[in-house]
C-alpha cells in the first residue's frame, strides 16, 4: 500500500524523465557521425575561456569514448538527471491537502516509515534514470561502428547516482520545511545551478558535479572515493533531518 502510494505520487515525473533521457542517450550515439564531419571546421586558434572549452570539446570528440563522456556523462545526463532528482524528491506529506495528509497519517505506520518508503521509491526511480538510458549507449554504439565499454558505463552511472542523490535528499529535506511544492523545488534547483556555475570557474577541479561526471575515472581510471563517501554522508544527514522534521511536525 505504501509503496504503491509513493509510486502514484512520483510516477509521471519518473516516466517523463525516463523517456526524455532515453531519447537523449540515443541522440548522443546517432549524432556522432555528424559530429565527426564538422570537427575539421573547428578553428585551431580560439582565445579565452570559451575558446579553451571549444577546443577541449573538439579534442574529446575525436575519440568516441571522449565524446560520450563529454556529451553524455559530463553534460546531458547530469543536467537532466539533477532536474528530475529534485522533481522526484519534492513533495511528501506537507505538500498534500490537509485531508490527504490526515488520511496518510491515520494509517497504522510510523511517520519515519512513511518517509522511508517514499525515499526508497524515489531512489529506485533515480537509479533507473541513471543506469537504463546510459546502458543504451554501449548497446547501440555498434550501429554506428563504435564501441563503448559496459564497465565504464556502469561506473560513471554509479558516480552520477551516488553523488547526485544529494540533490534528491536536499529536495526531500526542504519539503519537510515548507507546505508547498514550489519553494522546495526552486530552492533545490537554485542550489544546483549555483554549485554548477562555481565548479565551471577556471581552476576549480573539485565539487559534487565533478564527482557526478566521473571525471577522475575517465581521465585517470581512479574512482573519486572521497567525493562519493562525502556525498553519501551528506545525503544520509539530510534524510535524517527530514525524518526529524516529520516526526516533530504537529499536523
Amino acid at each position: 500500500m505504501l509503496w504503491y502510494k509513493s509510486w502514484l505520487e512520483t510516477r509521471w515525473r519518473f516516466l517523463i524523465g525516463l523517456v526524455l533521457l532515453i531519447f537523449s542517450a540515443l541522440s548522443t550515439v546517432f549524432t556522432y557521425p555528424q559530429v565527426l564531419k564538422i570537427l575539421p571546421m573547428v578553428p585551431a586558434q580560439l582565445n579565452g575561456e570559451i575558446g579553451r572549452r571549444i577546443r577541449e570539446a573538439a579534442e574529446l570528440a575525436r575519440d568516441f569514448r571522449g565524446y560520450v563522456w563529454s556529451d553524455w556523462f559530463r553534460q546531458n545526463l547530469p543536467e537532466k538527471w539533477t532536474l528530475f532528482a529534485v522533481l522526484i524528491g519534492t513533495g511528501g506529506l506537507l505538500a498534500h491537502s490537509s485531508g490527504g495528509t490526515l488520511f496518510t497519517l491515520s494509517m497504522p505506520v510510523s511517520r519515519k516509515r512513511l518517509l522511508g518508503v517514499r525515499t526508497a521509491t524515489g531512489l529506485i526511480e533515480l537509479f533507473v534514470l541513471a543506469f537504463v538510458p546510459s546502458l543504451l549507449i554501449p548497446l547501440f554504439s555498434p550501429a554506428i561502428g563504435q564501441h563503448y565499454g559496459l564497465g565504464s558505463t556502469v561506473i560513471q552511472s554509479a558516480c552520477l547516482f551516488i553523488a547526485g542523490s544529494v540533490f534528491f535528499s536536499l529536495a526531500a529535506l526542504l519539503s519537510t520545511m515548507f507546505t508547498d511544492i514550489w519553494r522546495p523545488l526552486l530552492i533545490a534547483l537554485a542550489v544546483a545551478v549555483v554549485i554548477s556555475l562555481v565548479e565551471q570557474a577556471p581552476r576549480v577541479s573539485f565539487g559534487i558535479f565533478h564527482v557526478m561526471h566521473g571525471e577522475s575515472y575517465f581521465r585517470h581510471g581512479a574512482l573519486p572515493w572521497a567525493g562519493l563517501l562525502a556525498s553519501v554522508a551528506l545525503s544520509v544527514a539530510m534524510q535524517y533531518g527530514a525524518a526529524v522534521n516529520i516526526t516533530r511536525r504537529d499536523f
